[in-house]
């Protein structure tokens, strides 16, 4: 008969089992739930350790672009398939919302340019990693200038309905396949506004938004799409990454930070919200 003692020891070893099957199941929950528009990958939720050392997670680049102390100018390279350059609209609000939470005083620049990326209809985050570290000019901190990548290929993320995802710290991709599907009826919205909100969206995800690497003293991250604001009129709502775009009241569609959203990124700006797995800091 067992004694009282190894019965307590194999209680305690039990219950700690049963404390890292939960843990272990959250975490895969939570990964789950935000893999969609904030890439995972092969190698680890964001590549290989020494990917991430590189090149960050989404929003390791947030105070590079708030602030100006060392980067005082920010090049936004734009990499397009033939026939998915984005619309004008999309890049001029894009370069709007950047300049207006972003201290560059040497200015913002976006630089298009078509390119065959060589690849099929199906992408992943790691594609999207591999490919975008192919056909980018440099590296992300270059000199004084800041330069983030966003790549408009044919085809579709491999997980349905997602519009757009951010996989680094400088990185993100938009379907333009899937946008132009999830037009809604009448044209409303358009495809050309949904454009216009999924790319400011995975920027606003490569500015750490929401909560990716700081926490907000607002409540204001959806608490089932982490990762994401629980406004519908924020560009940073969780439904504007997917096809349930076209489900928008009114058929309006937000393109603009709301008044949370740049609360946190003034407060990252200032030093008075702390901030997380920077690249530079």
């Amino acid at each position: 008969m067992e004694s009282p003692m190894g019965q307590v020891e194999e209680g305690l070893a039990l219950a700690h089992f049963m404390r890292l099957r939960v843990l272990s199941l959250s975490i895969s929950l939570l990964l789950a739930s935000i893999s969609g528009c904030i890439g995972d990958g092969d190698g680890g939720f964001f590549g290989s350790d020494e990917e991430s050392e590189l090149f960050g997670i989404p929003g390791g680049l947030t105070l590079a672009c708030l602030q100006s102390s060392k980067f005082t100018n920010m090049m936004i390279e734009i990499d397009y398939t033939a026939g998915y350059e984005p619309q004008s609209q999309t890049l001029s609000t894009l370069k709007s919302r950047i300049e207006s939470v972003c201290d560059k005083p040497g200015g913002v620049t976006l630089k298009t340019t078509q390119t065959d990326f060589g690849h099929g209809d199906s992408w992943s985050a790691n594609d999207i990693r591999e490919i975008g570290r192919d056909t980018r000019e440099t590296q992300p901190q270059d000199g004084s200038t800041l330069r983030w990548h966003l790549l408009f290929p044919n085809g579709s993320y491999e997980s349905n309905g997602v519009l757009g995802v951010a996989v680094d710290a400088s990185t993100a991709a938009i379907f333009l396949d899937d946008v132009r599907d999830a037009e809604g009826l009448f044209g409303r919205p358009s495809a050309e506004d949904i454009e216009t909100a999924v790319t400011v969206h995975e920027v606003g995800h490569l500015l750490g938004l929401v909560n990716l690497v700081y926490t907000s003293p607002a409540a204001h991250e959806d608490s089932e799409h982490p990762g994401h604001s629980n406004n519908e009129d924020s560009v940073m709502y969780w439904a504007i990454e997917s096809g349930d775009i076209s489900s928008f009241v009114n058929n309006e569609v937000p393109d603009d930070f709301d008044s949370d959203d740049r609360a946190d990124l003034a407060a990252i700006a200032a030093g008075d919200l702390e901030v997380n797995e920077q690249l530079w800091s």
